[in-house]
This record gives structure tokens, C-alpha cells and sequence, in this order.
């Protein structure tokens, strides 16, 4: 780290528990982040701001006037403009050693298989149920820890997916893709502002920890949080052997 870096990172090197050691983790780290909405925007800005080296932003929307109550990476006048070419100017305000790649489309299963295998930490910010077990099939395949949030109206969820860890649980486990499922989104039936923030910044807190390796992260919990009562509440996840994604068949 030259001057500036030991400067600008001061506050996290200060900390017994990250040092000079886990800020280097972050800086020669490389994080996708899937979404760069709601969830996205904390989370993204979040890990600029910590010094993550190389941020993958993924997302084939543009800036809509009804975005802007909620997704913070971007402002009245990204109106029109495609999500990840807003969000890339407002990480690269935040901090500008920070290397963002851009990708303006929605992720298939050949992108991640190629993708995935380069990250450190992968992070699901999106509404679509389907990409949702795309991401998590590929971070199965090529044993890249997860780290998945939602939210809407006043209810969020977080839990992280580590598989390097044998009794990690994958998304799979916990919500089967042949389950009957209503996808439902919050240009529907609407989402409080501060939810998707306090879970994308979690989003965000969980990555920083997984790359450091420190703490304990959701591996085997999903988070419940009900913003409207300020509860959470916390669930407890195990693998299941028969899992068609990560299950003891599908790895051998």
C-alpha cells in the first residue's frame, strides 16, 4: 500500500480485527455484484469505498424516474441511462483506484461459468428468481462463496453461501427451483427505501468479512428482518444431501 491507501484505509487498519493484512485482502480482491438496484447500490458503494480492487457491476436495466426512492448509486440526471454506466461514475467518485467492469446484460449460465471462477466473493442483488439459481449453481460449481439478499415492502433476507465449506447449505437448499413460487416485484407490490439499504449494506458487510476472514459469517442462517417493527429474526439452514445443485451426488 503507498501513502494515499494507508491514509484513505486508516479507520479499517486501525481495527485489531482487520490491520494492514485484511485491507490488502480487499484491495487484491475481486467482487461481482449481480444488480445494481436496490440491493446493489449499498453494496457496491459500500465495497468502492473499502478498497475491493476489482468490481464486476452486472445489470441490463436503465436509471427509471421511479428507481431513484430507493437505488443510490444513481441520480435524476442517470435517468435513461443504463444502470451500470450510472453506477460506475458514482463508484469511481467514491473512490477512483477502485477498477469497475461494467457488463450491460442479464447474466446466463455461460457468462457466469466463465465469470464466477475469477471472483473472490459473489453477491445476488437481483429480483428474478430464475438468475437467482443461475448465480448459485455456478458459485456451486466453482466453489465461490455467495452472498444473497431481497427485500420488499418492509421484509428483507440475508444469508451467505460458502462452499468451501462442507456443511454449507446452497440457495438451492433452502429455496428448492422446482417449488411452487410466486415471483412477485416491488414495482408491484412496493418496497420501504431503508430496507433494501440496511440489506444491501449487510450484503456488503458479509462479502468484506468472507474476503478478510474474520468473524462469522450467515453460512446455515438466513436473516429475517420486518422493518416495519424493527424485528429480525434468524433461521437456521442445513444442507441437504438430496439437493439436485449441491448435493453429495451432484459432487461426486
Amino acid at each position: 500500500m503507498n501513502d494515499d491507501q494507508l491514509l484513505r484505509y486508516s479507520r479499517h487498519i486501525l481495527v485489531d480485527e482487520l490491520g494492514i493484512e485484511a485491507q490488502q485482502r480487499f484491495l487484491d480482491a475481486h467482487a461481482i455484484v449481480v444488480g445494481a438496484g436496490g440491493l446493489g447500490s449499498p453494496a457496491a458503494m459500500y465495497l468502492a469505498a473499502s478498497g475491493v480492487g476489482r468490481l464486476t457491476l452486472v445489470d441490463d436495466d436503465t436509471v427509471d424516474l421511479t428507481n431513484l426512492q430507493r437505488q443510490i448509486l444513481h441520480a435524476t440526471t442517470s435517468i435513461g441511462r443504463k444502470k451500470v454506466e450510472s453506477g460506475r461514475e458514482t463508484l469511481a467518485r467514491i473512490n477512483p483506484d477502485v477498477q469497475v467492469k461494467t457488463v450491460a446484460t442479464r447474466v446466463d449460465a455461460a457468462w457466469l461459468d466463465a465469470a464466477v471462477p475469477t471472483a473472490t466473493v459473489v453477491l445476488d442483488c437481483t429480483d428474478n428468481f430464475a438468475t437467482r439459481h443461475a448465480i448459485n449453481r455456478a458459485c456451486v460449481a466453482h466453489g465461490v462463496p455467495l452472498v444473497s439478499g431481497a427485500a420488499l415492502r418492509f421484509d428483507g433476507q440475508i444469508s451467505t453461501f460458502d462452499f468451501r465449506d462442507p456443511a454449507s447449505p446452497c440457495y438451492a437448499c433452502v429455496f428448492p427451483e422446482d417449488q411452487p413460487f410466486e415471483e412477485v416485484a416491488c414495482s408491484t407490490m412496493g418496497v420501504f427505501a431503508p430496507t433494501v439499504g440496511i440489506i444491501g449494506t449487510m450484503q456488503a458487510a458479509e462479502a468484506l468479512r468472507v474476503i478478510a476472514k474474520i468473524g462469522t459469517p450467515l453460512v446455515g442462517r438466513l436473516m429475517m428482518l420486518d422493518s416495519l417493527n424493527m424485528e429480525w429474526n434468524t433461521m437456521r439452514m442445513a444442507r441437504q444431501p438430496d439437493c439436485p445443485v449441491c448435493g453429495k451426488a451432484h459432487r461426486e
